[in-house]
C-alpha cells in the first residue's frame, strides 16, 4: 500500500513538473514540439500534429485523451483531476479558444467531438458527465453545467447540501451563441440552433431554432415557424 502511495505522489510529481516546465515555453522557440514530444509520456494519448500553445494548463493528465490536429490556445486549463474514472477526450480537429476552462470531478466523463470549435471564455464544467458532439460551433462566454446545489433546508448552508449530476448532451452540429448558459439534465438535439444570452433549462428538438430565458423554441429548421417573437434576441456568431 506505502509502494503505491508512493507510486502515485511521483506520477502526480512527473506530471506536474513537466506541465509546468514545458507550459511556459513560449512557442517561437520550439515550445510546440517540446510539449508534443515529451507530454506523451503523462497524457492518456496525444495524437499528431496537435497544437498547443504557452500558457496552457492540465491537471490530472493521465485522464486526458487528444485527438489528432487539436488546436488549443493561450489561458486554457483542462482539469481531469487525480481519480481512476475520469475521462477528458478532445477528438480530431477540437479548436479549443482562449481562456477556456474544462473541468472534470470525481467519476466525470467530458467528450468533445470531432472538428468542434469552443470560443473563448467558455466554461465546460462537472461533475455530470458531458458530451460534445462533432462538427459544433460553441461560442464565446458560453457555459456548460452539468451539476446543480440542493438548497432544500434552509437550516444548513447550501455548499453542505450535496449537488445533483444528471449529465448534458449536446448533439452533432449544433451552434450555441454568445453567452449561452446549458443547465443540467439537458440534451440538445442535432442541427439546433440557440440564441446568444439564452439559458437552456430543457431539451431542446433536434433542428430547433431557441432565444430567450429560459429558452424556448421558435421555429424549426426545416421550415415551421412555431412562435412569433416582436422582439426576438438576435443569433450571433461566434
Amino acid at each position: 500500500m506505502n509502494n503505491l502511495k508512493y507510486l502515485a505522489k511521483l506520477k502526480r510529481f512527473q506530471q506536474l513538473f513537466l506541465t509546468t516546465i514545458l507550459g511556459d515555453i513560449p512557442t517561437i522557440l520550439g515550445g510546440i514540439k517540446f510539449r508534443n514530444l515529451l507530454y506523451r509520456a503523462i497524457f492518456y494519448r496525444i495524437g499528431s500534429s496537435v497544437y498547443i500553445q504557452d500558457g496552457v494548463e492540465f491537471l490530472g493528465t493521465d485522464s486526458i485523451e487528444i485527438g489528432n490536429r487539436v488546436h488549443i490556445f493561450k489561458g486554457v486549463r483542462i482539469d481531469g483531476r487525480e481519480h481512476e474514472n475520469n475521462k477528458i477526450h478532445l477528438e480530431n480537429g477540437v479548436a479549443i479558444e482562449r481562456n477556456v476552462l474544462i473541468g472534470a470531478l470525481d467519476n466525470t466523463c467530458i467528450h468533445i467531438g470531432k472538428e468542434t470549435f469552443i470560443g473563448p471564455n467558455v466554461c465546460i464544467a462537472g461533475p455530470g458527465d458531458i458530451t460534445i458532439g462533432k462538427h459544433c460551433l460553441i461560442a464565446a462566454n458560453t457555459g456548460i453545467y452539468a451539476n446543480n446545489h440542493n438548497f432544500t433546508d434552509p437550516t444548513k448552508p447550501i455548499k453542505y447540501q450535496g449537488i445533483t449530476r444528471q449529465g448534458i448532451v449536446i448533439e452533432d452540429d449544433c451552434w450555441l451563441g454568445d453567452g449561452v448558459k446549458v443547465l443540467d439534465g439537458v440534451t440538445i438535439g442535432r442541427g439546433s440552433v440557440i440564441g446568444a444570452g439564452a439559458v437552456v433549462t430543457k431539451d431542446i428538438p433536434p433542428f430547433s431554432v431557441a432565444v430567450g430565458i429560459p429558452a424556448r423554441v421558435i421555429k424549426s429548421r426545416e421550415g415551421q415557424e412555431l412562435v412569433k417573437f416582436t422582439d426576438s434576441p438576435l443569433l450571433t456568431s461566434n
